[in-house]
């Protein structure tokens, strides 16, 4: 423990070498107060009021109406050229996960980008709507004559327009996309969309955090409590690898909060509760695959078992050991 301990200082370390951070915390009066990227909340949010005004100024300076098409090439035009944002091909930085950061850095993942289409668009009065198809998220305007989406003019589809190259990409599922099939798609509510973008962070973070650990899965310890071929009693606390604890941190908040999207997620659950215990966390990994064994499928729940059983031995244990010692063990 006192090994793991000064790994884990020396991890923390290394995160912070190039960080400077304050001498002392502040204590904020609420969540708008607090700065992100040297501006708080509102300021961020703002930005969005000021992209839908910018929008609003192209579309006087060409002397045109809100036609759909025009309000479209329009909110592109200011969005990814004026502005510059960029999709990011493969999602291995954080930063492009969180609005404020992408909004700095102009370069956002496939969900945050959908997300800051629809708010410009929303204060521009104009509905979009957003599904969930394959691996990409595709929005477009609410319209009750779908098959219009899908009429090539100048080269490209009104669809193409907002959803860009995915679209056109025989490699990806919305190439296969029509009116028709447009119609059978359920629609993602803003709960939904917020679910997307947390379950992001979790595996991005997760994939940061175990990176030294290659091929780490958050089930790996569940397979060598049930293996018959493992030594019995083969889990202890100098088993449990070393990660990396920020990102860890980020993933247990990021799980924190889709549980609360999705309570009967036992899935969730389950992938929150081995986080924790990857976090050394033992007591509150007990209590959460506790319940995730109530709402797993009994198949599950049987592996579950012995490991919850193991990892409560291991909880019992620490505060044993801890009990009267408040420095280190010496012999005598």
């Amino acid at each position: 423990m006192s090994f793991n301990r000064e790994m884990d200082a020396c991890s923390i370390l290394n995160e912070r070498r190039n960080v400077s951070s304050p001498s002392e915390a502040i204590d904020w009066d609420s969540l708008e107060q607090m700065p992100l990227g040297g501006k708080t909340i509102p300021e961020w949010l703002s930005e969005l009021d000021a992209i839908a005004k910018e929008v609003e100024a192209e579309l006087v300076s060409r002397d045109i109406g809100c036609h759909l098409v025009e309000v479209l090439e329009a909110v592109n035009l200011v969005l990814f050229e004026s502005r510059g944002l960029t999709r990011s091909p493969v999602l291995v930085d954080s930063k492009h996960s969180y609005l404020h950061s992408v909004l700095s850095s102009r370069c956002g993942s496939a969900i945050l980008l959908s997300i800051i289409y629809i708010e410009v668009c929303r204060r521009l009065g104009l509905t979009i709507v957003g599904s969930r198809v394959g691996e990409d998220f595709l929005i477009w305007p609410q319209t009750g004559y779908p098959e219009e989406l899908f009429k090539v003019t100048s080269g490209h589809s009104l669809f193409a327009i907002v959803n860009g190259r995915c679209v056109e990409d025989p490699r990806s599922m919305a190439s296969d996309l029509t009116g028709t099939s447009l119609l059978g798609l359920e629609i993602a509510t803003n709960r939904d969309i917020i679910g997307i973008a947390l379950a992001n962070l979790i595996r991005l973070h997760w994939k940061r955090a175990s990176r030294s650990n290659h091929g780490l899965m958050l089930t790996s310890p569940l397979r060598h409590v049930n293996d018959a071929g493992e030594k019995p009693n083969v889990m202890d606390k100098s088993n449990v690898p070393l990660l990396r604890p920020q990102d860890l941190r980020l993933a247990i908040m990021a799980s924190e909060r889709l549980l609360i999207l999705q309570p009967h997620n036992w899935a969730l659950r389950r992938d929150h509760g081995m986080m924790l215990y990857y976090n050394r966390e033992y007591g509150k990994a007990v209590q959460e695959l506790s319940i995730c064994m109530a709402f797993a499928p009994e198949e599950e729940a049987e592996i579950l078992e012995p490991f919850v059983e193991k990892l409560h031995l291991m909880r019992l244990e620490s505060t044993w050991k801890s009990l009267g010692h408040t420095g280190r063990l010496t012999v005598p």
